[in-house]
């Protein structure tokens, strides 16, 4: 992704959570220049990956399969004196755009329809090798009741539904197209995009940025190169 492209949907994630009233923490209205200040101790952050995430996956389609997200809070899998011992996103997508298939090995999430349109979404058992059970019916609790579900059965999350999502099962998530953009809140254990992703599509998690513009906000992934401490 561009700068620029970066940029813009940084600038379109924060006049939507604007819209429906959800406020970030300080960090994530930090210029540049705020962050570079040394008046903050940003260590936790750095270390557990808060703040902004945007992504098109590698494919260069972002407004086809990519998001927007924000970490607010999130803990380590190797060091418990760091952060929390669980974790809470925002996913912002724009009407029709979706997230690759994937399962997590150790993340259990609740998957929360915060506000907007209609969050859609099927889910796949997972195969002894790893790969998509297109057969087998699937166990899932939405919002503390337990269904059996179609595998592929595209289930439909109104504003205030969630869903739980546990390890190996394969889920494929979208803001259903015409109803509108779409925050999506997740509360998890320990997020680590690092090495819990498991994804049925050749994607990559994080997008390589071209720099064609300044900065408007750092990417959790890009700290260390950005800010340099």
């Amino acid at each position: 992704m561009k700068r620029s492209e970066v940029n813009q949907a940084l600038t379109w994630a924060k006049a939507l959570l604007e819209i429906h009233q959800i406020k970030l923490p300080p960090f994530g209205y930090w210029t540049l220049e705020e962050w570079l200040s040394g008046k903050y101790d940003i260590a936790t952050i750095k270390k557990v990956m808060l703040g902004w995430d945007i992504t098109d996956y590698g494919k260069d389609k972002f407004d086809e399969l990519g998001a927007v997200l924000f970490t607010l809070r999130n803990g380590s899998l190797t060091d418990a004196s760091v952060g929390t011992p669980y974790a809470e996103k925002l996913i912002l997508l724009k009407d029709g755009q979706r997230l690759p298939i994937h399962y997590h090995a150790s993340k259990t999430e609740d998957i929360i329809n915060r506000a907007g349109g209609i969050l859609a979404i099927r889910l796949y058992s997972s195969k002894e090798d790893g790969s998509v059970d297109k057969v087998s019916d699937v166990n899932v609790d939405m919002d503390g009741i337990n269904y059996t579900v179609a595998a592929g059965e595209e289930l439909h999350l109104l504003p205030g539904h969630s869903i739980t999502l546990r390890p190996f099962v394969y889920h494929l998530f979208w803001a259903k197209q015409g109803a509108g953009d779409l925050v999506c809140g997740e509360v998890s254990s320990i997020n680590d995009d690092m090495t819990d992703n498991y994804n049925a599509e050749d994607v990559s998690r994080f997008s390589t940025v071209v720099e064609d513009e300044a900065i408007l906000h750092p990417l959790c992934n890009e700290y260390k190169n950005v800010l340099g401490r």
